[in-house]
């Protein structure tokens, strides 16, 4: 997968993520969901992004690291939406998948950038 397609994808999914999270219940814990998974998942996006601009390995790693960080707690959120039924499972469940694909892909990521350091 090109820099160029993961941009879009970690935009995409913060996109997404959004448009859920302002689709929850308005509660008082829908409310605090929407916030954080607001901040998470578009601080994914924000952090790989300046991934793709860092002036040093050990800056990309420190960089991807917080993506890693980030995008697990979005899919904690989102696992939580389903965990007390706030919303259906299926309107979830393609996004919880999204976020463990990328998650994979910046943990490897991480795990290539490391080996080239040492």
């Amino acid at each position: 997968m090109t820099t160029k397609e993961l941009l879009k994808r970690t935009k995409d999914f913060a996109h997404r993520c959004v448009k859920l999270s302002v689709a929850l219940p308005k509660t008082k814990l829908g409310y605090h969901i929407q916030g954080q998974l607001i901040r998470c998942s578009t601080s994914v996006a924000a952090n790989y992004r300046a991934t793709v601009i860092s002036q040093s390995k050990k800056s990309f790693i420190a960089k991807i690291s917080i993506v890693v960080e980030e995008i697990d707690e979005s899919a904690f959120w989102l696992e939580f939406i389903i965990d007390e039924n706030l919303m259906k499972k299926d309107r979830v469940s393609d996004l919880l998948k999204e976020a463990e694909e990328l998650t994979s892909i910046f943990i490897a990521s991480r795990k290539t950038a490391s080996k080239k350091t040492k």
